[in-house]
């Protein structure tokens, strides 16, 4: 696992980088990036993996501990607002990341149902879903190891009434193999009464936020140029080589970064370490307006709480696919997610403001400042975790809310933990869902703008593109072409088992069931034994 430097090993690092200097006639180039989430964990990898010192800061004890997440949008079938551009962006986006993080998927379907109080029908998806089974076939046809979502004409498939009631009439099977396997619970636990017809079911499978951060620190452990300092809070950053700094057109070539350790905050020491880097990448999420004031960057965005809440339910009878039922964003009817892990726990999002959304939980930035301001309640809850009442109550009304749809489901019982955070939004666009990175090469710095997980790898490949065209990085490195075969380091000696090790840790670490570290189908299995052996 990766743990705090000590201060001897900052010292250490320090030192190294001045023999460097000293030593190479051309100078080992530094990169530090400001936040340890998903964004900044993938962006490391990528640098790292190119020879770049890479310095990462994490306020949190580990890589990765963030607003929730849970679901591959391969396809981004929860949004019927966005644009189908934007739809096709996230499918290749999705499949691109996960062929860097296999071991973090859990095969199963998603349904999709339209509830018969919407306005909405399930055939108005249907363009959108073809659009989407014609460019998963492209990308497969660009390369055979793209298929991990299973064949493209299974991507959708449609189940009507009649086929829902003789499937209900099945027995259930425990660990499903094909898709009417999947459906038999979904027909007998859904109030078929409550939906309109046909239902969808789309290969969007399960993501793992446990087994992600397992992924990525063990990924960063490969490199000798990867320096993860969690447990760090950066103080500030400072322009220390800047030319004509009275200009707002003004050029930076190298930044001051100082952190401290959290474990000197809580013991009142006043000690702070500071290093130089040739390059800045803000990657601190919702604070990123916080550093965008420092470096005197002007932004608009905005910053919005989200929770989502963990229950068991012990009645499943096996294993059950994801359960999307539609609704209008922030109304009382808002969209009704319901996310299997292992063991019969749960995962449910209500897009509704008493459950997952919260009435002041979207601010905005000011011209004053582009670090949007959470309310006081929510900043404790991020940071010293939620009081029992307000979880408790939020966690039954979001079973409630799924008991309406799958009435057996009133039975599930709260856990007492949540998955929340602060999530970023760039722009004034609060259905944005596609986003990745702004540049500003005349300042070196970059700031990441990854409203969902799939788009950091992208920010990265821009980001080194950057790097390419200053001159920071060299042209046509090995490294970078393993990046687009996907020959990533870490997979070449770690598997499930290694990420099932270091995942539970983390579970444990932070309060939640065990087994929700864990996946019942493992996407990396599934797609070795249907490679050739050529291919593999």
């Amino acid at each position: 696992m990766t743990h705090s430097p000590t201060n001897a090993q900052f010292q250490a690092v320090k030192r190294d980088a001045a023999t460097d200097a000293k030593t190479h006639a051309k100078p080992v180039k530094r990169v530090g990036i400001l936040g340890g989430g998903a964004a900044g964990s993938t962006i490391a990898i990528r640098l790292a993996a190119l020879g770049l010192e890479t310095y990462v800061f994490e306020k949190q004890s580990s890589l990765i501990d963030g607003p929730p997440m849970c679901h591959l949008h391969a396809g981004g079938n929860l949004y019927r607002e966005i644009p189908d551009e934007d739809c096709v962006a996230l499918l290749k986006q999705c499949i691109d990341i996960v062929r860097l993080y296999p071991y973090t998927i859990d095969v199963r379907p998603t349904v999709f149902a339209v509830p018969t109080r919407d306005a909405g029908m399930p055939e108005d998806l249907l363009p959108r879903l073809d659009t989407l089974t014609d460019a998963y076939h492209e990308l497969i046809e660009q390369d055979i190891n793209n298929k991990i979502l299973g064949e493209p004409e299974n991507y959708y498939q449609l189940y009507s009434h009649e086929q829902l009631i003789e499937l209900s009439k099945r027995e259930q099977v425990a660990i499903p193999s094909c898709v009417d396997e999947w459906m038999i619970p979904v027909a007998k636990y859904l109030d078929l009464n409550k939906v309109k017809f046909p239902l969808i079911v789309v290969q969007e499978y399960g993501w793992n936020i446990f087994r992600l951060a397992a992924s990525a620190q063990l990924a960063l452990a490969e490199y000798a140029h990867a320096h993860v300092f969690t447990s760090t809070t950066v103080k500030q950053v400072v322009a220390v080589d800047c030319e004509n700094c009275s200009n707002i057109d003004h050029h930076v070539r190298k930044w001051r970064i100082d952190y401290q350790q959290n474990s000197d905050i809580l013991d009142n020491e006043a000690k702070i370490d500071s290093i130089e880097v040739d390059y800045l990448i803000n990657a601190c999420g919702f604070r990123t307006g916080i550093i965008d004031d420092m470096v005197g960057v002007n932004v608009t965005r905005m910053v919005e709480f989200k929770s989502s809440y963990v229950t068991h339910w012990g009645e499943t009878g096996g294993q059950i696919p994801e359960i999307i039922i539609y609704g209008a964003r922030g109304t009382p009817e808002g969209m009704a997610q319901l996310t299997p892990y292992p063991n019969g726990y749960f995962q449910i999002h209500g897009m509704s403001k008493f459950i997952t959304l919260f009435n002041d939980g979207l601010v905005a930035s000011t011209k004053d400042s582009a670090q949007p301001k959470l309310p006081a309640q929510y900043v404790h809850y991020i940071e010293d975790g939620w009081d029992k009442a307000p979880l408790q109550a939020r966690s039954q009304q979001s079973i409630d809310y799924v008991a309406e749809f799958v009435p057996t489901f009133s039975s599930a019982r709260t856990v007492g933990n949540a998955l929340y955070g602060g999530q970023q939004i760039p722009g004034v666009d609060d259905t944005l869902r596609v986003a990745d990175v702004s540049l500003y090469p005349n300042l070196h710095y970059a700031r990441a703008e990854n409203v969902k997980a799939s788009s950091t790898l992208i920010a990265a490949d821009e980001i080194v593109q950057q790097l390419t065209e200053m001159g920071i990085l060299d042209n046509d490195l090995p490294a970078n072409h393993e990046r687009y075969a996907h020959q990533w380091a870490y997979l070449m000696h770690n598997d499930s088992v290694a990420i099932d090790k270091v995942a539970r840790v983390l579970a444990y670490e932070r309060g939640f069931p065990i087994p929700m570290a864990d996946v019942n189908h493992n996407l990396r299995t599934d797609i070795l034994n249907n490679l050739t052996t050529a291919d593999v």
